[in-house]
């Protein structure tokens, strides 16, 4: 399934959600058809809980994370958009959130949930990342996380985790066990089919479920996949925590 825009220059451009006025009517659509996708997915796991993730930064999987969150609560649902991405987070800019709280403070037990828990609407909350860690990927393998999930669902119809690139830092497959599964977001023009695959594999070997992949990006006059080798993102942002602004262009972000 993919998400389209129309080609344009993306310097600039500041986070798109659904919340945004005159959203084009295909991409409203193409959210639309994934959240029946994913539903679909999910019918024969026994959570409701899932990640959206990516192989490489700079492909989308936060915005699509974020309207995913909107598509759904617009169904009825209760949802939990949790930003799990402790290492760049975005969320809270997109949503217009302080980030002084968040899911770093609720694991470290210095806040309560209801001390970090953000309402946008009356079907959809938000925990942002809070303060940075020093250990994001132990914090999402911990007990505390596990816990945290297991309580969550009897609150929430669907939970959405926004969580970093699988092929830059391990964080998204500790969740592997303790959600219903993984959408994989790549952005046309940016991963090899090399990269899709390894992080679909790292997916599998640590027993986790692939829900789909998401294609992002897609230009709307051609919608065509170009083959071969794509240009590859710089990864220190991640490899460093390092924090910095994001652009976004159609459906797909920075992240």
């Amino acid at each position: 399934m993919g998400v389209f825009r129309k080609k344009q220059n993306t310097v600039g451009k500041k986070r798109f959600t659904l919340f945004e006025e005159n959203v084009p009517f295909q991409v409203t659509e193409a959210y639309k058809a994934l959240r029946t996708n994913i539903v679909m997915s999910l019918a024969t796991q026994r959570s409701k809980v899932f990640a959206v993730s990516s192989a490489n930064a700079g492909e989308g999987k936060s915005t699509t994370a974020a309207n995913l969150a909107i598509v759904f609560s617009q169904a009825g649902k209760k949802v939990l958009l949790v930003d799990a991405d402790m290492r760049k987070p975005v969320q809270h800019r997109a949503f217009k959130f302080k980030n002084d709280k968040g899911l770093s403070t609720l694991l470290g037990g210095i806040d309560s949930f209801k001390q970090v828990l953000k309402s946008k609407t009356p079907n959809l909350d938000v925990i942002t990342s809070g303060p940075i860690p020093p250990n994001p990927s132990e914090m999402l393998a911990s007990e505390n996380m596990k816990i945290l999930l297991e309580e969550l669902v009897k609150y929430y119809d669907y939970i959405v985790i926004d969580t970093p690139p699988i092929n830059v830092v391990t964080d998204t497959l500790t969740l592997g066990p303790n959600i219903g599964g993984i959408a994989l977001v790549t952005r046309s023009g940016i991963a090899t089919y090399d990269e899709v695959g390894r992080a679909a594999s790292s997916i599998e070997l640590a027993n986790g479920k692939l829900l789909g992949v998401i294609v992002t990006a897609i230009d709307e006059d051609t919608a065509t996949y170009k083959k071969g080798y794509y240009k590859k993102y710089y990864r220190r942002d991640y490899a460093y925590r390092a924090t910095g602004g994001d652009t976004v262009t159609g459906s797909a972000s920075e992240d």
